[in-house]
């Protein structure tokens, strides 16, 4: 279901889970503070009902966003049933099933609120503080899976978070205990909660991106062989991706005449930047060839591909490396 290679699609997804993961820090938090009535007297309680319920709905908006941007962009190897079923996903499955169980208990608490005058109070109030779950499953799979899950800006961003819901959690727990005693607990777990998710994001669970423009880099090369030959002339295409360190779309087309080759051009597409890399095939192999390209601040790359003969026009298996 890969439509686009645009890095602005990866943007979307990537600021839309941020987003859906502070409004949803929001909803924990002001839902833990409702039932303390005491502390909010001074608001009407149907206002404040009203915005946990909007809040809740911009939640569901912004993961609908996340999951869609993720499912059509190029970049990320994810299928539609790798982003409905836990653990089929190949990238970082526990921590990327972890978002999924998120999502979809989010999906049934949704579906409970919509029908809670059909169902019994007790049973609606229990399905509620599946919220916690949905939250701490979503904190566990941002910083597990999250590409921005060791940037300074994310990691205040859910330090905020998770103390705050720490602090609101805390304080509800420790009702009827001395003002003191709540205020003492609130702080110890916020620290004790930002202090286990710096550490994991920047030991264990810390980010090494690959190069989106790398100068050097191999991988293998997989597509397809197109010959189209007429009476005095013909073409010859390639069309293929590179996996491997850097991910890239490769295509190049030959002109050939009776005397030999006549013109070729090439062209290669880092991904998920975007970024061009055009020139020409400069040595042709029976099965490979080599090329030079130019970015357009100027840059050079080289690259070398070869494969092995296959079956029909599919190339699977073959090698591609580039140096600048």
């Amino acid at each position: 279901m890969h439509l686009t290679s645009s890095p602005l699609d990866w943007y979307a997804a990537r600021a839309a889970g941020v987003i859906a993961y502070l409004l949803l820090s929001f909803v924990v938090v002001l839902g833990t503070t409702m039932a303390r009535k005491a502390t909010l007297q001074r608001w009407p309680q149907f206002a404040l009902e009203e915005v946990h319920r909007f809040a809740g709905l911009l939640v569901g908006a912004f993961v609908t966003i996340h999951i869609v941007a993720i499912a059509i962009d190029s970049w990320l190897p994810f299928s539609v049933a790798s982003i409905a079923i836990p653990l089929l996903s190949l990238y970082r499955p526990v921590w990327v099933a972890l978002g999924i169980v998120a999502a979809e208990l989010l999906l049934a608490l949704a579906v409970s609120n919509h029908y809670r005058r059909r169902l019994p109070y007790r049973f609606w109030r229990r399905a509620h503080y599946l919220n916690f779950a949905v939250w701490t499953a979503a904190t566990v799979h941002g910083v597990g899976s999250g590409t921005d899950r060791s940037s300074t800006w994310l990691l205040a961003l859910y330090s905020v978070a998770v103390a705050a819901v720490a602090i609101a959690t805390t304080v509800r727990l420790l009702r009827g205990r001395t003002r003191i005693s709540r205020s003492a607990g609130a702080v110890v777990a916020a620290a004790a909660s930002v202090a286990l998710l710096v550490g994991l994001a920047l030991g264990p669970f810390r980010f090494q991106p690959k190069p989106w423009n790398a100068r050097t880099f191999a991988g293998t090369l997989n597509g397809q062989v197109l010959r189209d030959f007429g009476v005095t002339q013909g073409i010859i295409s390639l069309a293929g991706t590179s996996d491997g360190k850097q991910r890239a779309l490769v295509r190049a087309d030959l002109l050939i005449r009776p005397r030999g080759v006549e013109t070729t051009t090439f062209q290669m597409e880092l991904l998920p930047s975007g970024l061009l890399c055009l020139g020409h095939v400069t040595k042709i192999h029976t099965y490979g060839f080599e090329a030079s390209c130019r970015t357009r601040d100027g840059s050079r790359r080289y690259v070398h591909a070869q494969w092995q003969p296959g079956q029909g026009s599919q190339l699977q298996g073959g090698q591609i490396s580039v140096h600048a």
